[in-house]
């Protein structure tokens, strides 16, 4: 470290340190988390009065809405913490009882593939609703033929991103062994 130049220090100093710019936008996802609570919130209090007059097939679209909804609040604390902890900071709460066991320990990989899994699920979830919707005039006036295909090609692509995201790591994990 001592042969490296003073300016070369100093620049290396500040692109370590630049990784603090990436603070801010985890505290976007705070705000984002915040806003699907309130959306969930507002959810339950559109069913809740319904629930003794709704439907079987209302109230499983209702589930499934309530459902979708934490999967991408998951989704994104797993971002959140996952993605402050490997590019800005190390969080410092120690052994906390509420820690969750996979803090600290998912790397680039295993978060990408939690984030493919997530919207794997979420894509599958809004896809089942599209489908129990069938025949009815209101949902059938918005997803006709041509966009549930389109829903169904879009899902596919993003298993098919998950199979081969996972076949790539699983790949690299096997060439790092030989």
């Amino acid at each position: 470290m001592a042969d490296k130049p003073t300016a070369e220090l100093v620049f290396e100093r500040g692109l370590f340190a630049s990784r603090w710019l990436m603070a801010p936008m985890y505290l976007g996802l705070v705000v984002s988390l915040a806003m699907l609570v309130v959306v969930f919130l507002r959810e339950i209090a559109y069913y809740a009065p319904q629930v003794l007059t709704m439907s079987s097939e209302t109230a499983i679209l209702a589930v499934l809405t309530l459902i979708d909804l934490t999967l991408a609040a998951n989704l994104l604390l797993i971002v959140l913490f996952s993605g402050y902890e490997n590019f800005v900071s190390k969080l410092d709460i120690g052994d906390h009882s509420d820690r969750p066991d996979w803090m600290g320990t998912v790397d680039f990989s295993g978060l990408k593939m939690k984030l493919i899994a997530s919207i794997v699920a979420i894509s599958g979830i809004h896809l089942l609703k599209r489908f129990m919707e069938i025949g009815q005039a209101k949902a059938d006036a918005v997803y006709g033929n041509n966009e549930l295909f389109w829903l169904v090609l879009i899902h596919m692509v993003f298993v098919l991103s998950g199979v081969l995201l996972a076949a790539m790591d699983w790949l690299s994990a096997r060439a790092k062994r030989t």
